[in-house]
């Protein structure tokens, strides 16, 4: 296991100590508070340490040997699932990298805060989407101009 590895598992179960297993951040708490960062900091590493879990498992079943289905039909079925696969995990190693962006926003003390208007994000949103940087309106306004500019 890894140094950063190790050090991650050291925060989450400091984390889980400090906040207890039934904690959920509310709107009655200041807004990005110490209990409140530590609990999505624990939720990042977790899923951080979960996508790293399944990569492993696929390059695992990759190693353990190329398709050999007797069947053209069978074949192409499992080829067809390899490729899912292989897009799914790409598309994890790129939330990956907005998992290190959002805790590196942690220890910087800019989490939970749009990136375009520094309102806050909201907590509802961040338990839905941890790695959001925009607020919901900030976020659709976004959308509209991509699909403008797009479009033209």
């Amino acid at each position: 296991m890894s140094a950063a590895a190790s050090e991650e598992i050291a925060i989450i179960e400091k984390n889980k100590s400090m906040l207890g297993e039934d904690y959920i951040p509310c709107d009655d708490e200041k807004y990005m508070n110490e209990k409140q960062q530590a609990y999505f900091q624990m939720l990042l590493l977790e899923w951080k340490r979960s996508i790293h879990s399944e990569a492993g498992q696929t390059l695992e079943s990759l190693a353990n040997g190329p398709i050999r289905e007797p069947d053209l039909n069978d074949r192409a079925s499992s080829e067809t699932d390899w490729g899912i696969e292989l897009r799914t995990r790409d598309r994890q190693r790129k939330l990956v990298s907005k998992i290190d962006s959002a805790l590196r926003r942690i220890e910087q003390g800019e989490y939970g805060y749009c990136e375009v208007t520094g309102d806050p994000i909201g907590l509802r949103r961040l338990i839905a989407r941890p790695v959001a940087t925009m607020t919901v309106e900030a976020q659709e306004a976004h959308e509209r101009r991509e699909k403008i500019s797009r479009d033209d």
